[in-house]
């Protein structure tokens, strides 16, 4: 039985996750932790899709909701929603940073040939986020390229949220 599903398990793999009625995906090599929904401190000043950060482990991480940043309507978070910590390269260090979603589903494997690149899709994601689409038993899944999710503006802000809050946590241990 190990050896059927290790054989299922062929080409790169995707955390596959919710926001709305969509599935998404990325790719597992950038996921460091899953996390339930847990206390985000507000850092005032920020985007709207910014929520804050949270003290993780006495790492600060900056929090993004993906469904404001995709432009989708804001919604209470429930049980479900969870928060994705991934990595991704920013000025020649890696920035740690949670994204929200609705909820996570699994990983899946999807060989490289399933994975199709469509120059434009008519989705609430814009274009240049977009790896591809991979059709799967449970429908499509788009598959996003979590590094090019905020752009170098919004990295910068991001990176001024994580050292605000390493500052308001300092703060409050004093």
């Amino acid at each position: 039985m190990e050896m059927t599903r290790r054989k299922l398990m062929t080409g790169p793999r995707y955390l596959n996750f919710v926001l709305g009625d969509e599935s998404y995906g990325i790719e597992i090599k950038k996921v460091k932790e899953l996390m339930g929904m847990t206390t985000i401190t507000p850092i005032p000043q920020t985007p709207p899709f910014i929520r804050g950060f949270i003290n993780l482990r006495g790492q600060i991480i900056p929090i993004v909701d993906l469904r404001l940043k995709f432009g989708l309507p804001f919604r209470e978070y429930t049980k479900r929603t969870s928060i994705i910590v991934v990595e991704v390269p920013f000025g020649g260090e890696t920035l740690l940073m949670g994204l929200v979603v609705d909820s996570i589903r699994d990983v899946a494997s999807v060989p490289d040939d399933k994975v199709n690149r469509v120059p434009y899709i008519n989705a609430k994601v814009h274009s240049e986020y977009i790896i591809g689409v991979a059709n799967l038993e449970g429908g499509a899944m788009v598959i996003l390229d979590v590094v090019k999710i905020l752009n170098s503006d919004e990295f910068v802000q991001l990176k001024g949220a994580e050292e605000t809050g390493a500052l308001q946590a300092q703060g409050e241990r004093v």
